[in-house]
């Protein structure tokens, strides 16, 4: 798949404050009761679907995967900045963490039971969101499970401040509903959702799942 996302400005920022970042998101996941409890119900039906292995894309300082390996899953994970991924790295020796785009990654088609965005999707304009639903659609195996965590509002844009080595990141405070609506475009059924108040914005976490057989088309059965 093309890579069509706007990267470049998203990776230096976050190459430029990946250390700053892992110790900042640490204290807040530990603090996040609701978020964990949602990576567990994920969790949970990841592992009675079969245990297929899980990407945790967009995984920072890989908090989150290293979550989701104490959960008893299989996780790796998949970011943009390789700063994050070598902190990453030397945090969870254990695990598997690559460079790489939520937008084009290196997966074959159907491999993987779980999808993990979480805070991640954020940093991608609404009108491009399809070009990511479609990749997590395509690399999930039939049944497979995909869990969103991001800021909530009305797809508005938001700049933060600009750093003095002149770095600053753009994120957008996406709809729930048009999220959702997106999701059951690209071919997802539509799962749990939580919706919460945060320090400075909403959140909502979003659950989908691909299913687990292939409809045929009404084209198809007029020809059967």
């Amino acid at each position: 798949m093309t890579n069509l996302l706007p990267l470049t400005a998203t990776r230096a920022y976050y190459d430029t404050v990946a250390e700053d970042y892992a110790e900042r998101v640490r204290d807040a996941f530990a603090q996040d009761v609701w978020g964990r409890a949602m990576l567990a119900g994920f969790a949970e039906e990841v592992r009675a679907d079969g245990g297929l292995p899980v990407a945790d894309l967009g995984c920072g300082p890989g908090h989150v995967t290293a979550h989701l390996d104490a959960l008893g899953l299989s996780a790796s994970g998949v970011d943009l900045s390789p700063r994050m991924v070598d902190i990453a790295r030397r945090a969870h020796p254990g695990l598997r963490f690559e460079v790489g785009s939520m937008s084009a990654l290196d997966l074959p088609d159907a491999e993987l039971g779980g999808v993990v965005a979480w805070w991640s999707i954020l940093h991608t304009p609404p009108a491009l969101l399809p070009v990511l639903f479609a990749e997590f659609h395509r690399v999930l195996a039939p049944g497979g499970r995909l869990l969103l965590g991001f800021h909530a509002g009305e797809d508005q844009p938001y700049t933060g401040p600009k750093r003095d080595d002149g770095t600053s990141y753009d994120i957008h405070l996406l709809s729930p509903d048009r999220v959702g609506e997106l999701l059951v475009r690209a071919g997802f059924v539509a799962g749990a959702r939580m919706l919460g108040e945060g320090k400075k914005w909403p959140w909502a976490c979003l659950t989908g799942r691909r299913p687990a057989t292939v409809s045929a088309s009404p084209a198809d059965s007029a020809r059967s």
